[in-house]
């Protein structure tokens, strides 16, 4: 079967032929409808020889949807044919984090070799996978897998990282964006849908901008050196109420703290170069802000954000792609040169 994979650092994907898997004990076989290319990719594509921990080659994509073709001995729940998107922050199923449902904190996954698909175990990106565990699909019913699958962490992914802020964000409060990419114009949309909060977002292109109104941002800055005295001429003194950067890198991080208001989130989402950094300290920000680093999110949010897709509440931006042309898929991620999320489909 053709896979899209990694076989060496720092070097871009290749289309391979690979043996079609078949399912262990425990495990479901996935004939694959959708794979999502995402950032995460980028980021580790590019990892140095010295810092890569994954086995190679590696399939990628950690967005997964597909239909049931097949099940090893012991597995109950799914039947051949089943449409299912893939939860993909996969865990041990019983640690103190994943008995609540949150494997994507699992606190075992790194001792027993766990590792998501796409991010250490054999993804997506090809015309069959492998699902460790049933426990690990979800029902799509009669979503269109191809705009379903980015939801699996595009969707997911910012669901998490703005739930715990809603008690916060409540009438006359202000939400930002940094980076209404594949994530944040999901960020827009969820906040629009779960908040009545003035929405600012912050991209660094007049289409970016013109992207993140169309989803639902009341307000756009440029994200620039200016950016932080613009949106406070936005805020005023009272400064946001919630700043959610889905870019991650040093300056978006500081823009970040010099536009939260005292008491306000910052929720730093985007994973940049892996070593930006807030700084926070007594002086360094308002009294009482916090900061969270939020990674995926947990089954039940998974369902509940397809749900929402269900609604309507959800649109996903895809542009799409056979498998043949996938490697020009990441090309374009890399160039950063997509509206929303690419989706390879198979042949």
């Amino acid at each position: 079967m053709k896979a899209i994979q990694i076989v060496k650092p720092e070097h871009p994907p290749e289309l391979r032929e690979i043996d079609k898997p078949a399912p262990g004990p425990g495990q479901v076989l996935l004939k694959v409808t959708a794979a999502g290319a995402c950032h995460s990719d980028d980021f580790v594509l590019n990892l140095p020889p010295d810092n890569f921990a994954y086995p190679l080659p590696m399939t990628l994509g950690h967005e997964g949807a597909g239909v049931v073709a097949e099940t090893g001995s012991g597995v109950s729940g799914v039947s051949d044919g089943d449409a299912v998107a893939v939860y993909g922050p996969w865990g041990c199923g019983v640690c103190h984090f994943c008995s609540r449902g949150l494997e994507n904190y699992c606190s075992r996954a790194a001792e027993l070799g766990i590792a998501p698909p796409g991010l250490g175990s054999a993804g997506a990106m090809a015309e069959y996978m492998i699902v460790d565990d049933a426990r690990h699909l979800v029902p799509l019913g009669d979503l269109d897998p191809v705009h379903a699958v980015p939801l699996t962490d595009a969707g997911l992914t910012p669901y998490h990282a703005i739930k715990p802020s809603l008690p916060k964000l409540v009438g006359g409060s202000t939400a930002v964006v940094i980076g209404a990419g594949g994530l944040g114009h999901v960020g827009i949309q969820l906040l629009r849908h779960l908040t009545p909060s003035r929405i600012i977002a912050l991209d660094v292109s007049a289409e970016k901008l013109a992207f993140a109104r169309e989803v639902g941002a009341h307000e756009t800055v440029l994200s620039d050196a200016d950016a932080v005295a613009n949106v406070r001429r936005i805020v005023g003194n009272d400064g946001a109420t919630a700043v959610f950067d889905f870019v991650g890198y040093q300056p978006t991080i500081d823009t970040a703290l010099g536009v939260v208001g005292t008491m306000g989130d910052v929720v730093i989402v985007g994973i940049g170069d892996g070593v930006a950094a807030a700084k926070v300290g007594f002086f360094a920000q308002p009294y009482e802000v916090s900061v969270r680093s939020p990674y995926w999110g947990a089954r039940d949010e998974l369902i509940e954000v397809l749900d929402l897709a269900r609604d309507g509440v959800l649109e996903v931006a895809v542009e799409r792609f056979s498998l043949d042309d996938g490697l020009e898929a990441y090309r374009r991620l890399a160039a950063n040169d997509l509206r929303g999320r690419a989706v390879v489909v198979p042949d």
